[in-house]
């Protein structure tokens, strides 16, 4: 049986005595579109935090396509083909949308071809930049561009290095109903070639978007299936989804 794209096992995280992750499992399959949901809290971006090497978990391990990323710098994990955005996207401003690009893709080429001076749009940035729907901003300064358009500039980013697994952290917060929209396509594209994890608070992106979910609550993973199932849950119901114990409770009584 071939290893997952993504296996974490045992994994936890102690901040001052407050455990942060506590024994998380998680495996994601190569191809897959997976969502992580949850309340405020739950864990989500810290779990993200230490599969991109930014945090140092306590205990467990987290392999990526084989290999072991736990111990690892951000900037290695980068280079074993894991990119990630944050709930802020960070662009440079003065730069034009295709600069951001080039430099983002310029950092999986090494000290020595990152130096070297290169004429024109390599095929990665063009590649990216098309996929962002940015091709026609490329020349504009990034400070120019909408919130939305940033998120997806920072997408573009990401794709620029090539990598196998994204993570990206609240994609759609803040954006118009249209950006929302604009932002599930784009996903859903880039899923067909790679590795996609969400962690999202939008609960109608996620049901519109979203094929495999993870729910975390305090650290812990709470449930994981595909939507529906993970709606039905009626843990996740009232520690999540907004139905109260004691809703349910009058729902009883009535019945009774």
């Amino acid at each position: 049986m071939n290893e997952p794209l993504l296996s974490v096992r045992g994994l936890g995280v102690v901040f001052g005595g407050f455990r942060a992750i506590d024994d998380v499992d998680l495996s994601v399959e190569e191809g897959e579109l997976r969502f992580l949901i949850g309340p405020n809290g739950a864990g989500k971006t810290t779990l993200i935090d230490i599969v991109t090497g930014l945090t140092r978990p306590t205990e467990g391990s987290v392999r990526f396509a084989g290999t072991e990323l736990v111990g690892r710098r951000e900037h290695q994990v980068v280079r074993l083909g894991i990119g990630r955005t944050f709930q802020t996207a960070v662009v440079f401003e003065e730069l034009t949308v295709e600069e951001n690009v080039d430099l983002a893709g310029s950092f999986r080429m090494g000290l020595h071809r990152m130096l070297r001076r290169r004429r024109g749009r390599t095929t990665a940035v063009g590649a990216a930049l098309a996929s962002a729907g940015l091709s026609d901003l490329a020349g504009r300064p990034a400070g120019v561009l909408s919130h939305g358009q940033r998120q997806w500039l920072e997408i573009a980013m990401l794709l620029a290095q090539e990598p196998r697994l994204l993570l990206l952290d609240e994609p759609v917060a803040g954006m118009s109903r249209e950006e929302r929209e604009r932002t599930g396509e784009l996903l859903t594209e880039i899923a067909r070639d790679r590795t996609v994890i969400v962690v999202e608070h939008d609960m109608e992106f996620v049901r519109r978007y979203a094929s495999t979910v993870t729910v975390l609550h305090e650290g812990r993973v709470l449930t994981e299936g595909d939507m529906a199932s993970v709606q039905a849950d009626p843990t996740v119901q009232e520690v999540y989804l907004g139905r109260s114990r004691d809703a349910r409770a009058q729902e009883k009584e009535a019945v009774a």
